[in-house]
């Protein structure tokens, strides 16, 4: 049982380590999708039916309170560990079940809603595009620019045509002329990089939670059953 024991730690301990890492590395993605200049430019656009910047807000609070969740998960672990304590080790546990059932509905609504975080940004690309192109205010023309800068894309493929104006007054010099640099498959290029990175993160985050969730389960009872056979035995003579 004391070798079980000792081998259930030395994982737990460097579990805790790989989960605090997979929290912070949450927390600095969360704060990037959520200050990043791709990001913000599409979630301050002032439209009515700009679906994204719900979405965009949502990702950030649930990224850092994931993070957090599981930073404490491993802090409480690690001190279980050291301590040999039940109750830290029971709150370790509870930490990571429910950073987990925080994980589980993430990665259902990214295969599930694959395609809603693109699409909505597309969405506002559009509007954008066609109102600059319908009546070019100034307003609109500089967030039509900025979005072109940042991805390093000018214009779409219009059905209506008509689209060299609104290019040659809001691309960057050089890319007006450039082929293959239509906007909206630069901004769903873009996404799927980044959501690819976010689906890989969520895999290896659950994979090392349900592993901390046996080694803690396994810990607390090691420690119940261990505490139990010391106090066998003993007797007190009064």
């Amino acid at each position: 049982l004391r070798c079980g024991m000792r081998t259930t730690k030395c994982q737990l301990l460097v579990t805790s380590l790989c989960v605090m890492l997979l929290g912070l590395s949450i927390a600095t993605l969360s704060t990037v999708t959520h200050y990043g200049l791709h990001f913000t430019l599409i979630s301050n656009i002032s439209l009515e039916s700009n679906s994204y910047r719900v979405i965009h807000h949502a990702a950030f609070y649930f990224g850092i309170c994931l993070s957090m969740t599981l930073i404490l998960a491993a802090l409480l672990s690690s001190a279980a560990t050291v301590q040999e304590s039940q109750c830290l080790t029971a709150m370790g546990f509870f930490c990571f079940a429910l950073a987990f059932c925080g994980l589980i509905p993430a990665a259902c609504w990214r295969y599930t809603h694959g395609t809603e975080v693109e699409n909505s940004m597309m969405d506002v690309y559009d509007l954008v595009y066609e109102e600059v192109r319908r009546n070019a205010s100034s307003f609109r023309r500089h967030e039509l620019t900025a979005i072109h800068e940042a991805f390093l894309c000018c214009g779409k493929r219009s059905p209506f045509g008509d689209t060299a104006n609104v290019e040659r007054k809001t691309c960057p010099s050089g890319q007006v002329h450039d082929v293959g640099q239509d906007c909206l498959r630069e901004i769903q290029d873009f996404l799927k990089k980044h959501m690819d990175f976010v689906s890989m993160l969520l895999g290896i985050t659950i994979g090392f939670t349900v592993y901390g969730m046996i080694l803690t389960s396994f810990l607390w009872f090691s420690i119940h059953f261990s505490s139990n056979l010391d106090r066998k035995g003993k007797y007190t003579l009064r």
